[in-house]
C-alpha cells in the first residue's frame, strides 16, 4: 500500500487540501471539494514537514513572487486527462485560454466537452493551472472551488502582472 503524506493549510482562497507521493504532488484541492482516495491502495499520513516544500511555493504565487511552480508532480490519470493537464501546465502565468483551444492543442479539435470534464477532475488545482481556462466567449464558467475563486485566482495573477519590458525599451 501506498503512502501519501497530507497536510490542510489554509490559503487566500480558502481552506487546502494536500497530498504527496514520493514522486510529487499528488493532489491540491479546496477542501469543499476534495475527492476521495483510494484507501485500499493508499494510506494517508498527516505530514506538514514532507508538504513544506510545497507550502511555501504556494505561499510564494499568493503573495505575488511566484508565476512557475518547480516541484514535481505526480498527475495520475487516463491518457486524456494527462494530455489536458499538460496543455494546462503551458498557460502562462496571467493568461487564459478556451476550451476549444485546449482541445487543438492536444490533437482533438473538437473535444472541447471533454476537455471541460478533464478540467473538472484536476487534481492539483492551482499549480495545474484550469483557472486560467475560460469559455470561448470570454466569460468565467465551470471551475472546482467555485467562480469566486476562480476570478480571486485570475486577479491575483493580473495584479501581479507588471510592465516587463525588452532589455533597452524604455532605458
Amino acid at each position: 500500500m501506498e503512502t501519501l503524506f497530507c497536510f490542510r493549510s489554509s490559503s487566500p482562497v480558502g481552506p487546502l487540501f494536500l497530498a504527496a507521493s514520493d514522486k510529487g504532488l499528488v493532489r491540491l484541492e479546496f477542501q469543499a471539494r476534495m475527492m476521495k482516495l483510494d484507501s485500499h491502495t493508499a494510506e494517508l499520513r498527516e505530514s506538514g514537514p514532507a508538504l513544506a516544500p510545497y507550502l511555501s511555493q504556494l505561499d510564494e504565487y499568493f503573495s505575488g513572487e511566484r508565476r512557475e511552480f518547480s516541484f514535481p508532480l505526480d498527475l495520475r490519470g487516463t491518457d486524456f486527462q494527462l494530455a489536458c493537464w499538460r496543455a494546462l501546465l503551458e498557460i502562462p502565468y496571467g493568461e487564459t485560454r478556451s476550451y476549444r483551444d485546449i482541445a487543438q492543442a492536444i490533437g482533438h479539435p473538437h473535444a472541447h466537452r471533454a476537455v471541460g470534464m478533464s478540467n473538472n477532475r484536476n487534481p492539483v488545482a492551482i499549480v495545474v493551472p484550469c483557472h486560467r481556462v475560460i469559455a470561448a466567449s470570454g466569460s468565467l464558467c465551470g471551475y472546482g472551488g467555485g467562480l469566486d475563486i476562480k476570478r480571486k485566482l485570475l486577479d491575483l495573477e493580473h495584479s501581479n502582472l507588471g510592465p516587463f519590458l525588452p532589455l533597452g525599451i524604455g532605458a
